[in-house]
């Protein structure tokens, strides 16, 4: 199959942040209180503060949006839809930490699914580098941001198990 055409491009690119956004706002449905909940937990020396994470999600979320235009491409000229589908539910899996986390509470089990979600992104990359390895340029900060968040769960998990 031949490359995604240019005009195929724009619908493309707006749905795929369409369902980053869409995600990202299921999570933030969950994440209403996050910056009061927050602020309550007992956090290690170099967690950042509460007001740091909106925007910097909502700029992975959107860079993953624009990457994800290489997951369109990949269905099409490989017909190997599985880079696609790790991107959505890796997309799916960063929704559901903000409900664990932030509106049940469960720092063990948001820990788990960081982990999973680890994998989706690394998996997505490994698709997606095949195709357009500058998408990969534009995913790679999520996984950092993933990375940093799953380095950050656990002690707040540790240091807060009366909450957590």
């Amino acid at each position: 199959m031949s490359p995604v055409s240019g005009r195929m491009q724009i619908p493309g690119l707006l749905g795929w942040l369409l369902v980053s956004f869409v995600a990202s706002g299921i999570g933030t449905v969950a994440s209403v209180q996050a910056r009061a909940f927050y602020s309550q937990l007992a956090q290690p020396e170099w967690a950042p503060p509460g007001g740091l994470f909106g925007p910097v999600w909502a700029t992975l979320y959107a860079l993953m949006g624009i990457a994800s235009l290489a997951g369109v491409a990949l269905w099409r000229i490989s017909s190997q839809p599985a880079g696609f589908g790790f991107f959505l539910a890796a997309a799916w899996r960063h929704a559901l930490w903000s409900w664990l986390f932030f509106a049940w509470h469960s720092g063990l089990r948001a820990l788990v699914d960081m982990s999973v979600l680890w994998v989706l992104i690394l998996a997505t990359l490994v698709y997606v580098w095949r195709v357009r390895p500058l998408a990969d340029a534009l995913l790679f900060p999520y996984l950092l941001g993933v990375i940093f968040a799953w380095g950050l769960n656990y002690p707040l998990w540790q240091l807060n198990p009366q909450i957590l």
